[in-house]
């Protein structure tokens, strides 16, 4: 089954939101559990990683 959800990234958090992001604040490296289909990235990985749709600076609009 599909599901879409448009989200409203302009609304306010839900305190359910807001808890689920500071439960995830509260986990450390030892709470992720690593295995061999999901190996943890060195620092040279990470740093190999870029941006898809790189950012483009805003345009300012005269009033």
């Amino acid at each position: 089954m599909l599901v879409t959800r448009i989200i409203d990234v302009n609304a306010p958090l839900t305190p359910e939101q807001k808890a689920e992001i500071e439960a995830l604040k509260q986990m450390s490296d030892d709470d992720i559990v690593y295995d061999e289909d999901c190996p943890k990235l060195t620092e040279e990985q990470l740093s190999q990683f870029r941006r898809v749709n790189p950012r483009r600076p805003k345009e300012q609009v005269a009033s």
